[in-house]
């Protein structure tokens, strides 16, 4: 009696959910951004985050990481609160100091290529409640209008 064995097929581990959430994020931002590269689009994507983990603070800052891939999660979660938020423009100046190269120009285009990705991510209720706890003109980085009311 001779057994027989099942031919042994190997198949690929799928991607994690998560890996592929990072990797639209990626792909979002380098499409919007008009980067040339893959690499360039996440080192974009990566310190834009880390800038924003020090914004977001409070229940904002636990919903966002919940929302986000675990990889923009880990960006988010891994830095210190600020004990000031920065101005938008002060927000667009840091991110250009952290960025070889960068001037406030590009920055800003870095900044709103990653920050207009996120409300399909996160949703626009979320997005809203980090724009009330950030000073005004962050809205526009997010790819929203800035509607202030005149005093």
């Amino acid at each position: 009696m001779s057994t027989a064995t099942a031919p042994r097929v190997t198949t690929r581990p799928r991607p994690q959910a998560d890996d592929v959430t990072w990797t639209r994020l990626v792909e979002d931002v380098r499409q919007s951004g008009q980067y040339t590269s893959w690499p360039e689009a996440e080192q974009v994507t990566r310190t834009v985050l880390s800038a924003l983990g020090t914004h977001v603070t409070g229940d904002e800052r636990v919903d966002l990481a919940r929302a986000l891939p675990g990889e923009a999660a880990r960006l988010i979660a891994a830095q210190i609160p600020a004990t000031r938020r920065l101005t938008a423009a002060r927000f667009v100046d840091m991110v250009a100091s952290r960025t070889p190269g960068a001037t406030s120009a590009t920055a800003r285009w870095d900044v709103s290529s990653v920050l207009s990705a996120l409300p399909p991510l996160i949703g626009d209720d979320l997005v809203t409640r980090i724009l009330a706890q950030l000073p005004t003109g962050y809205a526009l980085l997010f790819g929203r209008a800035d509607l202030t009311p005149a005093s």
